[in-house]
């Protein structure tokens, strides 16, 4: 299964709509504190619409606490750094099932320590970018990109994750469950 990780996201609205693509999509969705928001803001569920039951949220209060988690978690697994300064493109690097698409804040991108280790060969497996023009236009949408990039790793593993049907447990109805359900 793939997973998103956005690193203190800012915007309500787009880690809304973040959450509607990974429920659309199957894929468990992560936020690394400290959020640009509270996870009861009004603009955060309306761009979930009525998805949020069906998207499994994990929320970390830090870099080094999700990475942690991330160590602990069974199988094949690594993180992999969405940024513009990324040193392979999106559609010709080759994904694999357990792939964490790691995104950072619409403002500032990744912090140091995250890239470091999609970087570093113990828990990575690289810096992605997906190309654009650069001359006038700084970086695209975060919703946006974490939809090219999820439906692009989707694509090259023959949307595999679809056919997942998740029982979520009780404690998944609720916005975002505190605990982790994951385990």
């Amino acid at each position: 299964m793939l997973h998103v990780v956005l690193v203190s996201p800012l915007i309500p609205g787009n880690t809304g709509s973040i959450a509607r693509t990974c429920a659309a999509s199957a894929v468990g969705l992560h936020l690394v504190g400290p959020l640009g928001f509270h996870v009861d803001d009004t603009k955060l569920k309306r761009a979930g619409l009525d998805y949020w039951p069906y998207v499994v949220v994990k929320i970390h209060d830090s870099w080094d606490e999700f990475r942690d988690y991330f160590m602990k978690q069974d199988g094949q697994k690594r993180l992999l750094a969405f940024t513009k300064r990324g040193t392979h493109i999106h559609s010709d690097f080759s994904y694999k099932p357990g792939d964490w698409l790691v995104f950072g804040s619409e403002t500032k991108g990744l912090p140091e320590s995250a890239l470091k280790d999609c970087s570093g060969e113990a828990l990575g497996g690289g810096t992605i970018r997906i190309p654009m023009v650069e001359t006038y236009v700084r970086c695209l949408n975060l919703s946006v990109s974490v939809g090219v990039a999820l439906y692009e790793a989707a694509r090259q593993l023959n949307y595999e994750q679809l056919q997942y049907q998740p029982d979520l447990p009780e404690e998944a109805q609720g916005l975002f469950p505190a605990e982790d359900i994951y385990g």
